[in-house]
């Protein structure tokens, strides 16, 4: 499996404290089926001021840790981005890194307020070459209030990344529902762990492919974490690649009741 969103770097914003965390976030991932994890820290404005230097440096100093462990874990490296007036000139002078190099990258949105013009700057990134990934959606404090915004942004082309542990509850039941309705609508992409540690947040991606299964099956559940992930790591043109059931057909099973 392929993991496109951890913070596994230490130090550098909320993720592992330090090596001793990274080494063991790395042992967990390994034990867990995760061969291939792309490290994603905050690029926070004021608060977590990283960058494609900075960021890729030291993912080469936790692959030596790594190697010197004798942990078989892949690693590349982007971010997990928040908006920003200059996002897109970050992405384009290459001060904001995307996911391995490629079009792709995470987009987090702010978690309590719908941000004003989401649409329009996802499209401006979109004309621009980019995929947007939003991280997260199911755990927005937002969402209800504006789920068609989601739905929207879904359709015209915005990659949607939702987290492994929100299908098994590590989130609450808010975010385990609306987890549940995105995958019964067919509008989830990717799974990720966005793991930040080892005991509250580990980096497990099993659990939530196996609950995945339940709601879209196998199949799709595979292309969450192992044929899409790579199709991202290997630039394929989103044309290129199978999309989830509801933005590839009008079959799909509508979910009932409210949160």
């Amino acid at each position: 499996m392929i993991d496109l969103h951890c913070h596994m770097l230490p130090g550098i914003d909320d993720g592992a404290g330090d090596w001793d965390t990274a080494i063991a976030m790395a042992h967990i991932a390994v034990r867990d089926g995760i061969q291939y994890t792309v490290c994603t820290p905050h690029i926070y404005p004021g608060l977590y001021d990283n960058s494609a230097q900075n960021i890729r440096a030291t993912m080469a100093m936790l692959e030596e840790r790594l190697l010197r462990a004798g942990l078989s874990l892949r690693l590349s490296y982007g971010a997990d981005v928040h908006l920003a007036p200059d996002l897109l000139a970050g992405l384009q002078g290459g001060r904001i890194p995307t996911l391995n190099g490629a079009r792709y990258f995470l987009l987090e949105p702010p978690h309590h307020v719908a941000p004003p013009r989401l649409m329009e700057t996802c499209f401006t990134l979109l004309v621009a070459g980019y995929v947007p990934i939003i991280t997260h959606p199911e755990r927005l404090t937002w969402i209800e209030d504006h789920y068609a915004l989601i739905q929207e942004l879904a359709s015209r082309g915005v990659w949607m990344q939702v987290t492994a542990g929100s299908l098994v509850g590590r989130f609450g039941s808010q975010a385990r529902y609306w987890a549940e309705r995105l995958f019964d609508e067919g509008l989830v992409h990717l799974l990720a762990t966005d793991a930040h540690g080892v005991r509250n947040r580990p980096p497990l991606l099993t659990e939530g492919r196996q609950a995945a299964e339940r709601w879209v099956g196998p199949q799709e559940a595979r292309r969450l974490v192992e044929d899409r992930p790579q199709g991202v790591i290997d630039n394929i043109d989103p044309e290129q690649m199978p999309m989830p059931p509801g933005l590839s057909s009008s079959n799909g099973r509508k979910r009932k009741g409210c949160p």
